[in-house]
């Protein structure tokens, strides 16, 4: 099971074995359990994997926790080409800023649960006929949705 929190411009992840994933949605920076990853690698630690992917002068983040695949895009403007979108294969939580240019990043990756953040959230929850309640923390089981995708609308 995987927790999710949005506070304070902090979107936090925290896993079965309670070890965090911290995303600042201002600085962009991603901590792995406290650790500030500054460039592009592989992580191992506290047993969740990461790929961090620089592509356009711009880092992008794959983890693997639990069992599942979640994606952290900070960023909306870089062209979409095979060598990034084959780095987002397999996503199952989708964690995206959403403006008006990263709709066509969201439409070229197949996330069973998308999580968007930024100030127009709310506009793209809205445009997809997605009247989500607002949430302080969403817990993620371990079924996914198969053939739909479902959209969390976390709150600060």
């Amino acid at each position: 099971m995987l927790d999710f929190s949005y506070k304070a411009d902090e979107l936090n992840i925290l896993n079965a074995d309670k070890k965090w994933i911290s995303f600042n949605t201002v600085t962009k920076e991603v901590k792995l359990d406290s650790y500030n990853v500054t460039f592009p690698w592989e992580y191992e630690k506290s047993s969740i994997l990461l790929e961090v992917k620089k592509y356009s002068e711009k880092l992008f983040y794959n983890f693997l926790i639990d069992q599942k695949h979640v994606v952290i895009i900070t960023e909306d403007s870089f062209e979409l080409k095979e060598e990034i979108l084959t780095f987002f294969w397999d996503v199952d939580l989708l964690v995206i800023v959403w403006t008006k240019e990263s709709a066509k990043i969201f439409e070229s990756i197949e996330a069973k649960i998308v999580i968007p953040y930024g100030e127009a959230k709310d506009i793209f929850l809205n445009t997809l006929g997605q009247h989500t309640e607002e949430l302080d923390t969403y817990k993620q089981k371990w079924e996914l949705p198969i053939d739909s995708t479902e959209f969390v609308n976390l709150g600060k």
